[in-house]
């Protein structure tokens, strides 16, 4: 791909939508902080002009939206300016949140491959277990997440291994629809030649299913992951977590820093980009081994 149409193809449009996110972010922000300098200057009994209100709604302490240049400016304090090994540091949260998460998404793996299998093979378990695998996605996450951390401390089970399950609950649903879909996939003369081949269940499923499955469960591990993200920071509300970026858009809704939230909400949302991201490229360089075209 040539330098033009690299940026024609890729960075003009992803450009020009992140500026539109921008400019609209900072309308949003002069039209929702307006309101609070409106009524400090009408409690002062002075006047106020637009011009006087922009500039202080791009700089108010607890906005009710802070501008873009504010999160990112927090962002980069609780980044760069801090040692990650700092409680104050996003990149210590980070860490402890992804330690749930990528264990979460393990044993979420594990459960959906699994369950996949058992139902691809067993007519009984297609006919009684997918309907309760559909219907376990229906309860909210937030309704249930205090319910398992409950349950679990009861037994003895703190820390890590909680939020890890809530990720998992979430998780193996796109692993197991996905991987279901995939041990399907073959066609019906594929299977009709390994019966010829007199080969046995377990030589079908190697050889044939679940080569076949594999590019079904790349794009099923990209869903799952950043829904397990989700549910570790999630797990991290009921539970009074002191560390996490859960608890810092706790801590943050508690005294009211809207900035404090924001800038945690953005860190989250790019660390689940590059968790797809690595899913992504682990799976194109499998997908590629095998002999997969890209679409």
């Amino acid at each position: 791909m040539s330098d033009s149409s690299l940026f024609r193809d890729k960075i003009l449009p992803i450009g020009t939508v992140v500026l539109a996110i921008i400019a609209i972010w900072y309308a949003a922000a002069v039209f929702l902080n307006a309101p609070f300098e409106r009524d400090q200057a009408e409690r002062a009994k002075t006047t106020i002009s637009f011009s006087e209100i922009l500039p202080r709604t791009m700089a108010q302490e607890r906005p009710v939206l802070p501008a873009p240049h504010q999160v990112f400016a927090e962002l980069w304090d609780t980044t760069i300016g801090k040692k990650i090994t700092s409680k104050r540091s996003l990149v210590y949260h980070s860490w402890i949140t992804l330690s749930s998460t990528l264990l979460g998404f393990l044993m979420g793996t594990v459960l959906g491959v699994a369950l996949a299998v058992g139902i691809v093979h067993f007519q009984t378990l297609d006919r009684s277990l997918m309907p309760w695998i559909i219907t376990s996605q229906t309860i909210p996450i937030l309704a249930i997440a205090p319910m398992i951390i409950v349950v679990l401390n009861a037994v003895g089970i703190s820390g890590l291994l909680p939020k890890a399950t809530i990720s998992m609950y979430l998780s193996f649903f796109p692993i197991a629809v996905g991987m279901t879909k995939g041990l399907r996939s073959p066609e019906v003369m594929h299977l009709d030649l390994m019966r010829t081949y007199s080969a046995s269940a377990s030589q079908t499923f190697w050889k044939l299913r679940l080569p076949a499955a594999v590019p079904f469960l790349v794009t099923s591990m990209k869903v799952a992951i950043s829904i397990a993200l989700v549910g570790a920071i999630v797990g991290e509300l009921p539970t009074g977590a002191v560390a996490g970026l859960g608890a810092r858009l706790l801590a943050g809704s508690y005294y009211g820093q809207t900035v404090q939230i924001w800038s945690a909400l953005l860190m989250a949302a790019a660390l689940a980009g590059l968790l797809v991201m690595t899913v992504d490229i682990i799976g194109a360089r499998v997908n590629r081994r095998m002999g997969v075209k890209p679409a």
